[in-house]
């Protein structure tokens, strides 16, 4: 039986069987620190916290910790600090794409309008970097700020590279690295450090993450052209209409002949519908989806060696199972 055995929650969310247990703690966690916010914030910061995801960055750092060893508090709490700033990037996010749906739920943002919505994220924000003190350690405070730090950057950049037709493909993983990795690196490597790992060993954990982190994002940017809202459980269609430029649309300009090209880079200066079957054929358009999905499978290849460096035992094969969980989604991408 795999150890990582998908399963659904009573909120539905989805998690794994081998951290079943320090998942639930976790969200007793969450839950004790939307209790420290202000009673008349308090609903709001509730409301955010009920309506996210598979708990990914938190089930990264339990495995992280207990590849190495014991799993202890201070993995845990990496998780909920992870959670948090994660949080607060879907908020702020679901602004920036005017988002009216996320997990089948409105946004904050749908809910109580931008400006509160902003105010709401950075409240997340500081109140994870707030925690990241409690550990005592300015090394640990200066690593979740780092990761903070590089999220914010990669929304900053990738928001200023809309409709930027010299894009290239190397700024795209760059910007994806930053925007998503750096929190699943985040999460692993600190969570690896807390459990005594040295140097090269969180070096490689966290580089793990990293390329988890890179992948999973190109398999959501697929994911916004191909799934459907009732499947996903959020508005797609986002990166097309904000004009980001994600690899299956750099990789139809890259391979598209000189004139579909030059249409299809019109269009999205002028912020038409593209009309991909239209302008470049079914074919042609379902080959760019397809070698983007590759490469988010060549990165979990690369994800999956920087796992040598750690012992053998059921959190490692944990980690390892992650890659394949996600392998699976993408192989349903596909079909």
């Amino acid at each position: 039986m795999a150890l990582l055995k998908p399963f659904s929650d009573s909120k539905g969310r989805i998690t794994f069987d081998l951290v079943r247990k320090e998942i639930k703690q976790v969200e007793k966690q969450i839950s004790e620190q939307v209790k420290a916010f202000d009673s008349e914030v308090e609903p709001f910061i509730d409301y955010i916290c009920n309506t996210s995801g598979k708990r990914i960055r938190p089930a990264l750092a339990i495995l992280a910790g207990g590849s190495l060893g014991k799993i202890s508090d201070d993995n845990l709490k990496i998780g909920v600090i992870s959670e948090l700033i994660h949080m607060a990037t879907l908020v702020h996010d679901d602004i920036i794409d005017e988002a009216d749906t996320r997990r089948k739920t409105p946004t904050p943002n749908a809910k109580w309008g931008n400006g509160m919505a902003v105010l709401l994220g950075d409240a997340l924000f500081s109140h994870a970097l707030l925690l990241a003190t409690e550990f005592g350690c300015i090394d640990i405070c200066r690593k979740v700020g780092t990761a903070s730090r590089e999220v914010c950057q990669g929304e900053v950049i990738q928001t200023q590279r809309r409709f930027d037709l010299s894009l290239t493909k190397e700024e795209y993983f760059r910007i994806i690295a930053m925007k998503t990795g750096a929190l699943f690196a985040a999460s692993a490597g600190i969570s690896a450090s807390l459990s005594g790992a040295d140097a090269d060993t969180e070096a490689k954990v966290y580089d793990y993450g990293l390329k988890l982190g890179t992948a999973f994002q190109i398999y959501d940017d697929c994911l916004d052209l191909v799934g459907t809202e009732d499947n996903v459980g959020k508005t797609l269609r986002t990166d097309l209409e904000k004009g980001k430029l994600t690899l299956p649309l750099l990789n139809l300009l890259e391979t598209a002949p000189a004139a579909t090209k030059k249409q299809l880079q019109k269009n999205i200066k002028d912020q038409k519908p593209l009309e991909f079957e239209g302008l470049v054929g079914d074919v042609a358009y379902k080959a760019s989806i397809e070698s983007a999905l590759d490469t988010a499978i060549d990165m979990l290849d690369e994800a999956r060696d920087n796992l040598n460096c750690l012992p053998a035992n059921d959190y490692t094969t944990g980690l390892l199972e992650i890659t394949n969980y996600l392998e699976g989604l993408i192989a349903k991408c596909r079909s």
